[in-house]
């Protein structure tokens, strides 16, 4: 009677270890899709960062290209009449 109680303590710390050995396997396989899943993110994100980079400045030039244009009206816009003709 005492061995088949020790043999079902055996048996049955071999089916928590099988658990645990398959449980681990599986947190392994769901580790490793994260980090590509972080690493196709972080890519993304370079990507979009770039991107937003060159909206940057293509916006500051735009910017840029608006205040002169700006300027030139102002300019336009208070000077006499006899003025213009003479900038043409």
């Amino acid at each position: 009677m005492d061995n088949e109680r020790i043999k079902n303590k055996f048996d049955d710390i071999g089916d928590k270890i099988d658990f645990m050995i398959e449980f681990c396997q599986e947190l392994q396989q769901e580790n490793k899709k994260l980090v590509l899943k972080i690493r196709n993110l972080e890519s993304d994100l370079d990507t979009k960062s770039e991107a937003e980079k060159q909206f940057s400045g293509q916006d500051a030039l735009i910017q840029s290209k608006i205040d002169g244009l700006l300027k030139k009206l102002n300019y336009f816009s208070n000077s006499s009449p006899g003025e213009h003709l003479s900038n043409l």
